[in-house]
């Protein structure tokens, strides 16, 4: 099978070179590539319903015979119609087709067809609109569904799918090894190719998933597991001694447990000689990652070392060095900040300190993978917020030292399994505790007819001395879509309880300069509202501020709703977040109602990882996997098998040497971690 991976597309019949343009978009520009490029769903006719047994909420088969077609007519210029009435002996259903006059032709008065789309049901009366029509002697009655990009047809793709599986040959090579197969039950290479293009019915479509699936998610976990191994080879900074008793004694309050078990873990790794340390540092909102972090940074210092740490915007950046610059104070600890909006003079004074070792921790955004950017003993690495900043970049700052320790800060709580497979390469922390004397807050949901009501409480908040949220989805009012914008908001502002309010503005394509000065005023009270995008979602942190009114709340994953939620209830005062939601999807509210119930971020987590798959915490690709074709990080019974299976088989065989691992040896190689294995 590997060979047709080498032969393009033009070569089956019906495909030139601009209709391969359009086969390559969608990722196929082999025959082997298009062999992997599987159904996005399926119409499925292997159990049609009554018709009274239909479910409007999705597609349906339903069986029945033509009672009487009727002649087509036009409704307006280039539109005709013609409808037909059905039964199934029990009911009846009314058929509309649009300019199908093939099918008008095709249908005949006493037939009997499966009809499959959806179905409306108006009191007694159903109807359904253009749907698939085929015989009951239909062989194939479960049809494949792909992915269309510009003017490529299902029909085209299923034509050069059924080339391309003539293509294969009698014997296929299969990556998992016979072992894999009977311990888990998984079907062979070749059957599953077939069936899941082409299912013969309901129970080889299944059988084809689960192989491809377990295939799919086996070569991503043997992947990021051999990437953990090779990132190990490094010589690790050894520290002499841990700092952690001395740290805590500068705290202003006594430490969790988490927060004390975090920072052993970290020092453990960094003072046992071996290989660098490669850690996840995972906690909720609030849970306290910048003084686990402080308190490594102190470890490293100590044993005459330096720190950098690497925050995704300027903000958070500035959050970090004022945090640590109190925490440090009178101690002699020299922290630098450095971003991309500083003056060149500045930058280059920093520069030279750095490179000259008079700096101990530098902290900054992206400016720190600048070239001109030098440590002259660079021994910890730390990124927060790791999942906005790309594999590349994290190697860039990692570069600036010698094999350095690298601790990774994560507020997006990810459920375990997930975790383990989208940072890999890393150990893992859990901060599963908040810090004593933290208020619940206190979370409601909301249609705009209640808007009126809940300004008013800002409004009193506001009179009492606090600050207030108002989260907008949009920048600037957009043509085609109905959602709130934070310039329009501000000005929607003047007409309510909050018009004699001090309001501020902040989103992301303000300079750097305007957005520090609108986060200063706010920081230090000299504004009572921010209206702001979700630029706020990630560091901001304003004990006073006890309320967060978030817009069109139904745009946003519960995830995101979560890190937003945390940048109230920092301070001692009872804190609100108010979710307004106008959308009459059940499911939607639902799903908002999640945010109502709980605060603990891990269970929001895995609601969020049911509900949506792994999007919403990696919003971009660039976390670094490969996109799956088949498979769903949702999957948890099938991401836990075969983590299981990639550390037993890695276990036997480090390099994947041995003849019964080789095809899965190339298959890694094939996946998007050639670069890195």
């Amino acid at each position: 099978m590997p060979s047709l991976f080498k032969i393009p597309l033009t070569s089956l019949d019906g495909i030139g070179p601009k209709k391969a343009q359009l086969f390559s978009k969608l990722g196929a520009e082999s025959v082997g590539e298009l062999l992997m490029m599987y159904p996005r769903t399926y119409e499925d006719m292997s159990e049609p319903r009554r018709i009274r047994e239909a479910d409007s909420a999705g597609p349906c088969c339903v069986r029945a015979v033509v009672e009487h077609v009727y002649p087509p007519s036009r409704i307006r210029k280039n539109m005709t119609i013609f409808k037909l009435s059905v039964t199934d002996g029990e009911s009846r259903m009314n058929i509309n087709f649009f300019n199908q006059q093939y099918m008008y032709e095709k249908l005949q008065n006493g037939g009997e067809y499966l009809f499959y789309g959806y179905v409306k049901k108006n009191y007694s009366l159903y109807e359904m609109s253009a749907p698939v029509v085929v015989g009951v002697d239909e062989e194939n009655k479960i049809r494949p569904v792909y992915s269309l990009t510009g003017s490529l047809t299902n029909n085209q793709i299923v034509k050069a799918v059924k080339q391309a599986l003539a293509m294969l040959p009698e014997h296929i090579n299969d990556p998992l090894p016979q072992y894999i197969l009977d311990e888990y039950g998984l079907c062979t290479l070749d059957f599953a190719i077939r069936n899941i293009h082409f299912p013969k019915d309901s129970e080889a479509l299944l059988k084809a998933r689960k192989r491809l699936v377990f295939e799919e998610l086996l070569v991503l976990q043997l992947g990021m597991l051999r990437i953990k191994t090779v990132g190990r080879k490094g010589r690790a900074h050894t520290m002499q001694k841990g700092y952690a008793d001395e740290f805590f004694s500068l705290l202003p309050f006594s430490p969790t447990g988490a927060q004390r078990r975090a920072v052993s873990e970290c020092i453990n790794d960094m003072t046992n000689g071996n290989a660098p340390m490669n850690r996840l540092l995972q906690g909720d909102v609030g849970s306290g990652k910048t003084a686990v972090a402080a308190a490594v940074c102190y470890t490293v210092v100590k044993n005459k070392y330096q720190c950098a740490i690497m925050a995704p915007t300027e903000i958070l950046a500035a959050q970090h060095y004022d945090s640590l610059s109190g925490i440090f104070r009178n101690t002699g600890i020299r922290i630098e900040l450095l971003t991309g909006s500083m003056r060149a003079s500045q930058k280059n004074h920093i520069y030279k300190r750095l490179a000259d070792g008079d700096i101990d921790i530098m902290i900054g955004t992206h400016a720190l993978i600048s070239d001109k950017v030098e440590f002259s003993s660079l021994a910890l690495v730390i990124t927060d917020e790791q999942h906005r900043f790309g594999v590349a970049q994290r190697a860039a700052l990692v570069s600036k030292g010698d094999s350095p320790h690298i601790l990774v800060m994560s507020a997006t709580p990810i459920p375990r399994t997930l975790a383990l497979m989208i940072y890999g390469d890393l150990d893992l922390s859990v901060l599963d505790e908040m810090p004593p004397g933290r208020q619940k807050t206190e979370t409601l949901l909301i249609d705009s007819p209640k808007r009126t009501r809940a300004l008013g409480f800002l409004r009193k908040n506001i009179r009492e001395g606090h600050q207030c949220y108002i989260v907008c989805p949009l920048v600037e009012d957009s043509d085609t879509i109905d959602l709130q914008s934070a310039e329009s908001y501000i000005e929607s502002l003047k007409h309510t309880p909050l018009s004699d309010c001090r309001i501020g503005l902040l989103h992301g394509r303000m300079k750097s300069a305007e957005k520090d000065s609108v986060m200063d005023d706010f920081s230090h009270g000299r504004l009572d509202i921010l209206v702001s995008t979700t630029v706020i979602e990630v560091g901001v942190n304003v004990p006073n501020a006890t309320i967060m009114l978030i817009e069109n709340a139904e745009r946003f994953g519960l995830s995101q709703l979560h890190q937003l939620r945390g940048r109230v209830g920092r301070g001692s005062a009872q804190s609100y977040c108010i979710l307004v939601s106008d959308s009459k999807s059940e499911s939607t509210i639902q799903r908002l109602k999640v945010m109502c119930e709980t605060n603990d971020g891990f269970k929001i987590a895995d609601e969020d990882l049911r509900l949506r798959g792994p999007g919403d915490f990696f919003g971009s690709r660039q976390h670094g996997l490969p996109e799956l074709r088949v498979a769903n990080m949702s999957d948890m019974l099938s991401l836990e098998q075969t983590q299981r299976a990639a550390l037993r088989i890695l276990a036997r065989d480090p390099d994947l040497s041995l003849p019964e691992h080789r095809g899965l040896y190339t298959e890694c190689l094939r996946s998007q971690f050639a670069h890195s294995s």
